[in-house]
């Protein structure tokens, strides 16, 4: 049998055409950048980024986008062998706007169907799924069919192949719990947490679907409101006992300013408060705090140091413009820690009233200014299509669409495109208030 993947990685995908400016509202934005997108993608190139062998199932649109997509993941090193196209819809597209510290409103364009919830559970490689270290898959996966019996039929193979008392190595199938209303059947209206009820379409609420899927669960993760819709519970210390009586071992829950909580069925806790941060842009600090925190279940280490390890990879997103690209390497993670802050790197300010908005002679610039130098001797990461890489559901500083500390001055509402805008969700991982994709 083929050797394990160390993180195999399921649900969304798409291309993020982000501004590569910052303080510009869309309709006035020059210049923009493509980026690999989807929060299960990102965390893959996360994991990978530190080292771990992994792959996405997945799926694109038969264009031009598509195939952009294939590229991109291989040149982050992600395996793309269970990525297929979908003839009849389009690979998705999702445009934002970037106000740090804690405003990056979302613009998805996944209609008339994203191709990603087009995953059948005949099509998935189950004996893969099986032998994975890590397992990782979404709430968004659980929204619509197939994805959804997809996604379910994935987690019960994963439960199937745990038997009692067989030494297997560290191994982990996490639940990111990633709440996006605009994406199921009713939208936010449709929520049914903690009334048992639906969006009226005879459909069980998404809290019965995720309640589902946490039976087979071994970690959750998820910031203040995704707990909320999965168990009923804000407060986060009853959100982690509701996430443990549901099924998992490990319950994470991200908390923005307030840094995170993890709570294991063992009786360990730890509360790690977020890592100081100048924000550029908080879309893709949840993806990277993803990927590390599959590293760090993998490398065994005790629940605190995780948090702590999976807190400043997403600190370093944050602190920069792009998201995919600008996943950390472990160097860069140890060397945040041992700072114990992260400066922001490769920023493009709006221009001064008497100024033009300045437009890069080309996308790459901007993106290798986010990047910091390996150490010498480190052999050269493969060069990724695009700028850089976005991410969809992660963010500064935190999970909940934290509102602005007192005396922030508030910001004019951007002229927002046609079609669903969500205000992203943040991941908790760095050090102030913010939002993801």
């Amino acid at each position: 049998m083929p050797e394990p993947y160390d993180v195999i990685t399921m649900g969304r995908i798409g291309v993020d055409i982000y501004p590569l400016q910052t303080g510009v509202p869309l309709a006035k934005v020059e210049t923009f950048g493509k980026f690999l997108g989807g929060s299960p993608s990102n965390v893959a190139v996360a994991a990978a980024r530190l080292g771990r062998r992994t792959a996405v199932i997945t799926r694109t649109g038969q264009d031009a986008f598509g195939d952009y997509l294939h590229q991109a993941l291989a040149g982050f090193g992600v395996d793309d062998r269970w990525v297929t196209a979908v003839a009849r819809y389009p690979t998705p597209v999702t445009f934002c706007e970037i106000f740090p510290p804690d405003h990056f409103p979302l613009y998805f364009y996944r209609q008339p169907k994203a191709p990603d919830l087009e995953i059948h559970r005949d099509e998935l490689d189950l004996d893969a799924v099986r032998a994975a270290r890590v397992f990782w898959m979404t709430g968004t996966g659980l929204c619509a069919e197939p994805s959804r019996s997809a996604t379910l039929a994935a987690l019960r193979a994963r439960s199937a192949a745990q038997a009692p008392g067989e030494a297997q190595g560290p191994r982990a199938t996490v639940f990111d719990l990633d709440w996006r209303p605009m994406f199921w059947d009713g939208g936010a209206q449709g929520s049914g947490a903690g009334d048992g009820e639906g969006s009226g379409s005879g459909e069980p609420p998404p809290t019965a679907r995720y309640r589902e899927a946490l039976a087979h669960a071994t970690v959750a993760v998820g910031n203040l409101d995704e707990c909320e819709i999965a168990t009923g519970e804000r407060e986060p210390y009853a959100a982690a006992r509701a996430l443990l009586a549901a099924g998992v071992e490990l319950a994470v829950v991200k908390q923005g300013p307030a840094g995170v909580l993890a709570v294991h069925r063992d009786g360990s806790t730890a509360e790690i408060p977020p890592l100081p941060v100048e924000v550029v842009n908080g879309l893709g600090a949840g993806d990277a705090f993803g990927g590390a925190l599959c590293h760090g279940l993998l490398a065994g280490w005790e629940t605190a140091r995780i948090m702590r390890y999976a807190n400043a990879a997403g600190a370093i997103v944050a602190s920069r413009l792009a998201c995919s690209s600008a996943m950390p390497y472990p160097h860069e993670v140890e060397q945040a820690l041992a700072d114990g802050a992260v400066e922001a790197t490769g920023t493009m300010k709006a221009p001064g009233p008497a100024e033009t908005a300045a437009t890069p002679e080309a996308p790459g610039p901007p993106a290798e200014a986010s990047r910091a130098p390996a150490p010498p001797g480190t052999p050269a990461p493969p060069a990724a299509p695009g700028p850089h890489g976005l991410s969809e559901a992660a963010g500064t500083a935190g999970p909940n669409n934290t509102p602005a500390p007192p005396g922030t001055p508030a910001r004019q509402a951007a002229p927002a495109p046609p079609g669903p805008a969500e205000a992203p969700r943040a991941p908790g991982s760095s050090g102030t208030p913010g939002a993801t994709p």
